[in-house]
């Protein structure tokens, strides 16, 4: 599953269905299949901006696709987010893909990797409060101790 995660386009393949799609859409209709590859580049790109671009074009997809498309649309609707750590969106994605699809394996693999993201982000982000609280319990007793001593 991370080699899913941590896939990045290539240059030229992202260029091509760029002007793929862009040509489409000068003509006002975009194929579905065209939005999807686009998309899927998009989403596989380095570029939070490019990530975030392919994450309006597949919910764009979501409200057209058949329930098959759904899978592939919410599955890398999960990807995306996951890439740029919007933990609880991919999970969000993810269940929803899971209840449509009770035991897709690839899902319940990605549904791991985001709760195993989610943990050590926690992990960390409590570590940094707990080291401001220890900080700042620091300070005060440095206070406390300089008005003691100013005291007596």
């Amino acid at each position: 599953m991370e080699a899913v995660v941590g896939e990045v386009v290539a240059p030229e393949d992202l260029e091509k269905f760029e002007k793929k799609y862009k040509a489409e859409l000068s003509k006002g209709s975009v194929s579905k299949d065209t939005q999807f590859e686009y998309a899927w580049c998009l989403i596989r790109s380095k570029h939070p901006e490019d990530i975030k671009k392919g994450i309006v074009l597949l919910d764009e997809l979501i409200h057209k696709g058949t329930k098959d498309d759904q899978r592939d649309y919410l599955f890398y609707l999960a990807v995306a987010n996951y890439k740029l750590k919007e933990y609880e969106r991919a999970l969000k994605y993810i269940k929803n893909l899971l209840r449509n699809e009770p035991g897709n394996s690839q899902a319940e693999e990605l549904e791991k990797l985001i709760d195993k993201a989610m943990k050590k982000d926690g992990l960390v982000g409590m570590a940094i409060v707990g080291g401001i609280g220890l900080g700042l319990a620091g300070l005060a007793g440095l206070i406390g101790l300089a008005v003691a001593k100013k005291s007596a």
